[in-house]
This record gives structure tokens, C-alpha cells and sequence, in this order.
């Protein structure tokens, strides 16, 4: 048996030591793949968690502005216990948390990808469709300006993420690509969102329209897989040989 599991390091602000917060779907899977360091050795490993075991309880986290689609669950892991057979073979140390981070980060890439475009088109849509002065607004300077840059932003971003498929293809992807993507396209994409927004005028922050939803989720998404620091000091690692962390 590893003894509880309450002793795992979570590192969410707001939580004690044996909680863990904006656990993706946590609230709905019957099985937990929960990273803890185990106290006979100081190691990170893996443990399955069941839902019924004693000690386990986990909460849908409220009143979210984006990513509603998504339950985020509060976990709270008071003295729980796993046998042996449940613990993840093979996991040994944080390395083997940092290869689930390396897919994730590269992921969060694409999505950041998708929401630009997203944006562009809900953003040109409507500047097409929206006239004043007897014209579309898509014939103003002020207007095609930001459109031009959420395209090339959103075409520097694509262009990143096809070249991380191919060294993905071919085996050679590091965390500190997947870093890179993380935090450069997601930044191209807060700013391509707002632009997108701010084209809609007071109609970009009302729900009637799809851009609100868009500009709230880049929010999470440019938040979640590490923050954009993070991310960029693994990149500065990677490119000095020193770590500033």
C-alpha cells in the first residue's frame, strides 16, 4: 500500500497540500490518474484512483466564464490509500508527468490555432454585414488593418504547429518545442481575439454574438498546460544551457 495520498504536493493557490483544482472532466470519471510523491522514496509516480475510495471527494468548480463545455472538478484527497497493482507502471519521477505536458502543450498549440481563425471569420463576418455611413465597416482602413493581423497571426501560428507535427512525426519533438508553441501561439492568440472582439464594438462582449465565447475561452486556454512564463523560461533553458528556475 502507499500510504495517503493526501500528502500529494498540488500547488493550486487556494488549495492545502492534499487538494488539486481544474482537474479536466474530474468530476466524471469512475478512475483518477492522480501524480504524487511517494513518501517512502521522494519520487513522483502515478496512482489510479478509484472514485468510491474512502477519503476521495470531487466538486464541479462554478460560475465559469469559458470552457463551460468542460467540468472542472476540486479534488479532495483525505487520507486515501491505493494498493500496489494501482499504481502506474512504468512512471517513475517527474519525467514521466513531463511527457503527458510535452502532448498537452503541443495540443493547447492547435487550439490556439483553431481559435484565431475562429475569430478571424466571426470578425470578418460581421465587419462584411455591418454598415454604417452607407457601407460595410469592412471597407474601413481601422477595420481591415486588425483583420490583415489576426490572419498573419493566426498563419505564423499554423505554420509553427506544422512544423512541430513533423518533428512529432518523426520522433524528434522536445519539451522545449512543444514550450515554444505553447506559449508563442497562444500570446498571437490573445491578441488576435481581442482585435476580433473590438472589431464587433459593444456587440463583442454581449453573448448574442460568437465572438464573446471565443475571446473567453482564449482566456483559459493561454492560462492552462503552464503559464505563458513558464513556458517561455523552458524555451530560454533550452537556448542558454541555464536554467533559470
Amino acid at each position: 500500500m502507499y500510504p495517503n495520498l493526501g500528502r500529494r504536493r498540488a500547488g493550486s493557490p487556494g488549495t492545502n497540500g492534499n487538494e488539486k483544482r481544474w482537474i479536466g472532466n474530474g468530476t466524471n470519471g469512475d478512475y483518477l490518474l492522480i501524480w504524487a510523491r511517494d513518501t517512502a522514496d521522494g519520487q513522483i509516480k502515478g496512482f489510479i484512483v478509484e472514485r468510491g475510495a474512502p477519503g476521495f471527494s470531487a466538486t464541479a468548480i462554478e460560475n465559469k466564464i469559458s470552457l463551460r463545455t468542460v467540468q472542472n472538478g476540486h479534488i479532495r484527497l483525505h487520507g486515501v490509500q491505493v494498493p500496489e497493482t494501482n499504481r502506474l507502471p512504468g512512471a517513475h519521477g517527474f519525467s514521466a508527468a513531463n511527457k503527458l505536458l510535452l502532448n498537452s502543450r503541443v495540443w493547447v498549440g492547435w487550439q490556439s490555432v483553431g481559435q484565431q481563425l475562429a475569430a478571424f471569420d466571426v470578425a470578418r463576418a460581421y465587419a462584411m454585414s455591418r454598415y454604417q455611413f452607407g457601407r460595410p465597416i469592412a471597407s474601413f482602413q481601422l477595420v481591415q488593418e486588425p483583420l490583415s493581423r489576426i490572419l498573419g497571426n493566426a498563419s505564423m501560428s499554423l505554420s509553427l504547429m506544422i512544423q512541430l507535427a513533423r518533428l512529432q512525426a518523426g520522433g524528434e519533438l522536445r519539451m522545449e518545442h512543444a514550450a515554444m508553441a505553447k506559449a508563442s501561439c497562444t500570446t498571437r492568440m490573445r491578441e488576435s481575439v481581442a482585435l476580433a472582439r473590438n472589431i464587433l464594438g459593444g456587440n463583442g462582449i454581449t453573448t448574442d454574438f460568437e465572438i464573446a465565447k471565443i475571446f473567453s475561452d482564449a482566456e483559459a486556454i493561454y492560462a492552462y498546460e503552464g503559464s505563458y512564463e513558464v513556458n517561455a523560461l523552458i524555451v530560454g533553458r533550452a537556448v542558454t544551457e541555464i536554467s533559470a528556475f
